[in-house]
């Protein structure tokens, strides 16, 4: 469902075709929920046979042709329905957080190649998110342009602070998936060292 309402958040910006839909896709929302296009595109026909997008045909240059979204009212009441609707958290699937649970049974030596390579995960995930606060703060980030450029002026400041905030969240998450991931090399260096 989550995927369907953040096509939506995109969509109430501004008519998109299905490339700049993933486009945005990646430069924003993807950041805080993954999609390829191979689950977009099934997912826009699936709104539009539910009539919360409608879908027109444009001509792209001589002879090309490209599909553009608008969201319908009805695709903006789900959206502000599931906005005022209570939260529903599923359950965590980690599977990072699941091996280190039996890294007992890796050597000292895949475990830290493990846990390092989390790191790295993690580092890249916080300088992407650091990035993006930087872009927010000095106004450059691509879809806060388009969403304030359709916000009126007293919503403005709650536009942007919103959207910090989210990324502050997320910049705190890699900030402790890399503490975690640290501490796991000093624990994997002290009991390799304690069994040696």
């Amino acid at each position: 469902m989550s995927l369907r309402m953040a096509l939506l958040a995109l969509l109430r910006v501004g008519p998109l075709s299905g490339y700049e839909l993933q486009k945005q896709f990646s430069l924003s929302v993807g950041h805080v929920w993954h999609a390829p296009s191979s689950q977009i595109y099934p997912e826009l026909r699936r709104m539009e046979a539910e009539a919360l997008v409608v879908g027109e045909e444009q001509t792209r240059g001589e002879r090309g042709m490209r599909r553009v979204y608008h969201v319908t009212p009805a695709g903006d009441a789900a959206f502000l329905d599931w906005m005022r609707s209570p939260m529903d958290y599923l359950r965590v699937r980690d599977p990072a957080h699941l091996r280190a649970a039996y890294l007992e049974s890796a050597s000292a030596a895949d475990a830290r190649r493990f846990l390092n390579a989390h790191i790295q995960q993690w580092q890249a995930e916080l300088e992407q998110w650091e990035d993006e606060i930087e872009r927010i703060d000095a106004g450059r980030s691509p879809m806060l342009v388009r969403r304030l450029a359709v916000t009126s002026d007293e919503d403005r400041e709650a536009t942007i602070a919103f959207k910090r905030f989210a990324y502050e969240g997320l910049v705190e998450r890699a900030r402790t998936e890399l503490d975690w991931a640290r501490r796991g090399l000093e624990l994997v260096d002290r009991l390799g060292s304690a069994t040696q």
